[in-house]
């Protein structure tokens, strides 16, 4: 067993102590970091050429991952093992008056000792067996693990049969830019040194699943998540005449309700079930104050899924769509015609039907309908989109289907469906190729082995629960399953694009063998110290012994 305690906490300390919050100018300095942390060792000091900082492509903002290749000499082999990890955090807002303190564990730590905590919270702080502080769970400790085996097979590579590759990414707490721009430089290094990827190790974080859970996960491939968008229209009255219109934002409520938490849009697999559907952003269009009702509304909601393909959930939310408009209509039609016996005024029939369409059929009637100057319109409205900076891929892709509703012939009120973010795909890893059986049996060794030695159960699952750049390294969904994401986009191939085939040149399969903690994201985020600084880098070691051997 490794004795790695030390090292790996003071590696943590060490990256923690650099504030990498996604999408500033920490990211730059924690890969400059990092950098310098790989590039002293000897082993590379020797093989400059195996540690690349590479720079993000396709990208608005300036950041790099860092990648390194050790060669083994035991016995010299294709046979490559991939550690991969994040090194940007959340933002730091959260911790309030002690925000100062929050890349600083020591400091932190010993301030709160002054704070008003939570029990739980009160009792961890309290036991010596917990580090607090940005990062440090998610995932600072997990690439310290890693930065560990890196360095000690840089030492003994006459330890290592076949290679060991190590990709600290950038950039997974937003757009994923990082792990997606080093999937390049994974086919490089792979023609170049005629690697052959076994398989992956990622570490971020794991959390007990509920409260009393004392169970350490290791996940056997990711969930996958998916931001579908709506568009909804609605038509325009003066509010003292509300009944002769139709709020788009009533359609919005409607919609939510039979959306958010419903658990008919569980996705069950292998025994597993996501959590449900949850709104994470519900508004109206209007720019300013008017009496008048708005125009459209815009709301989107947080999907996993275990085994759906992007192309079932837009069928499912589809039928959940037209449930919700139908809703809506008769409970409008039931209140109007309430109010008109109220008022002794005379009820008139509404004109309108539910009506829900997908963003790519939209798309080809339009295209039908007004040809080239709809297609050149678009095009030049998306280019001057670009030109905001402030506007992520989510607003990005609301006005592109605001701006092409304009040119609807029919423009009585509808849902529009969409997806407006980064597809980040499920994986499953379940025995179905060499490689994924090789894998499973080499946890499998590895947990039996370990489990003696640690107190508390570590237990296999199938699907890691939160997002994670794990869904980069491999595909389970078929073409048909993708062409539903790039089709019903609308900043794909501008504000927003993914290269899939990238993602299937590496296709390995995967697993998490991260920290384990509490409260990542949060103001008391924590590392607890025996399981994420000694049984970790074992895990992953011992797993990639076998992989290798």
């Amino acid at each position: 067993m490794l004795q790695c305690r030390e090292e790996v906490l003071f590696l943590t300390k060490q990256l923690v102590n650099v504030e990498s919050i996604v999408n500033t100018e920490g990211e730059k300095v924690m890969a400059e970091a990092v950098y310098t942390i790989v590039s002293s060792m000897p082993y590379f000091k020797g093989n400059p050429h195996l540690v690349r900082k590479q720079q993000t492509v396709d990208d608005e903002r300036e950041r790099y991952n860092v990648i390194a290749l050790v060669k083994g000499t035991k016995s010299p082999s294709n046979k490559t093992v991939v550690l991969m990890g994040h090194m940007d955090t959340v933002g730091t807002d959260d911790f309030n008056h002690l925000k100062e303190k929050a890349c600083d564990p020591l400091e932190l730590m010993q301030a709160l000792q002054e704070e008003k905590l939570p029990t739980s919270v009160e009792s961890h702080l309290q036991s010596g067996e917990y580090l607090f502080g940005r990062g440090v769970l998610d995932m600072k400790s997990g690439v310290a693990s890693h930065l560990y085996l890196l360095n000690y097979y840089s030492n003994h590579p006459e330890e290592l049969s076949g290679n060991l590759v190590v990709v600290i990414e950038c950039d997974e707490e937003d757009s994923s830019h990082g792990i997606l721009s080093a999937l390049k430089e994974l086919q490089l290094l792979r023609d170049e040194h005629k690697l052959d990827y076994v398989a992956a190790i990622n570490a971020d974080f794991v959390s007990p699943r509920y409260e009393g859970d004392n169970n350490r996960y290791i996940y056997k491939g990711t969930v996958g998540k998916l931001l579908p968008s709506f568009f909804i229209t609605g038509a325009e009255t003066h509010v003292g005449s509300c009944f002769e219109g139709l709020d788009p934002n009533y359609i919005a409520a409607s919609l939510t309700k039979q959306i958010n938490y419903n658990t008919e849009l569980c996705n069950e697999a292998f025994g597993e079930t996501t959590v449900p559907p949850v709104s994470l952003k519900q508004t109206d269009l209007k720019p300013t104050y008017t009496v008048q009702t708005a125009l459209s509304a815009y709301v989107y909601y947080n999907f996993f899924v275990h085994s759906w393909s992007p192309k079932d959930v837009l069928e499912k939310l589809r039928t959940q769509a037209e449930i919700a408009f139908d809703s809506a209509l008769n409970e409008f039609k039931q209140n109007y015609l309430s109010y008109s016996k109220a008022s002794n005024q005379p009820y008139v029939d509404v004109p309108w039907k539910p009506r829900v369409l997908l963003y790519d059929e939209m798309e080809r009637l339009l295209i039908d309908t007004h040809g080239d100057s709809y297609v050149t319109h678009m095009l030049a409205y998306k280019e001057e989109l670009l030109l905001d900076q402030e506007l992520d891929t989510r607003m990005f892709a609301a006005k592109v289907v605001e701006e092409a509703w304009k040119w609807m012939p029919d423009k009585s009120p509808a849902i529009i469906l969409f997806y407006s973010s980064l597809y980040s795909p499920r994986i499953e890893v379940t025995g179905k190729n060499e490689k994924e059986v090789n894998l499973l049996h080499a946890l499998d060794a590895v947990v039996e082995k370990y489990q003696p030695q640690y107190q508390h159960p570590i237990v296999t699952r199938n699907f890691f629960p939160y997002i994670s750049d794990m869904s980069f390294v491999a595909l389970s969904d078929d073409e048909e399953g993708l062409k539903a994401v790039s089709d019903n986009n609308p900043g794909w191939g501008t504000k927003h694009y993914v290269n899939y085939e990238d993602i299937r040149a590496i296709n390995v399969p995967v697993i998490n063998i991260g920290p384990y903690g509490f409260d990542a994201h949060k103001q008391y985020e924590r590392m607890e110290l025996s399981y994420s600084l000694e049984i970790v880098p074992n895990l992953t070691n011992e797993v990639i012994q076998r992989l290798l051997v």
